[in-house]
């Protein structure tokens, strides 16, 4: 039989599997082929969880300016309309930090939105 020289190219390549299965439970962690298994799905899982989390953060920031407008005594739909009309170019995430880090900025926006019709842009 023939002596093979790549040994270590092997023993490398399942090393980087197997460290990326370190925290796993059982044998999933210590067998290179269970180890592969559950390296590529929890790469899937990932990847999966990646969209999930940016849908989840949207809700989440709107539903916190749903409630500081709310509090302010505005509607979500017609702030976030008039916000756009007039090119105030504020994501969603910035105006939910906005409403829990400085309410009087957020309330001082709104009013300064909601009630000067006569400053909208067409378009």
């Amino acid at each position: 039989m023939t002596r093979i020289k790549r040994g270590y190219v092997a023993k490398r390549r399942r090393n980087r599997t197997l460290a990326l299965t370190k925290s796993f439970r059982g044998s999933q962690s210590t067998l290179f082929r269970t180890a592969s298994q559950r390296a590529t799905k929890a790469l899937e899982y990932s990847h999966r969880d990646q969209g999930r989390r940016k849908r989840d953060l949207r809700r989440l920031w709107i539903v916190r300016l749903n409630a500081a407008m709310a509090h302010e005594g505005y509607r979500y739909s017609l702030a976030i309309h008039r916000l756009r009309k007039m090119g105030i170019a504020l994501d969603r995430r910035s105006l939910a930090q906005m409403g829990v880090c400085d309410p009087e900025a957020f309330s001082g926006l709104l009013s300064f939105t909601l009630q000067a019709p006569s400053l909208l842009v067409e378009g």
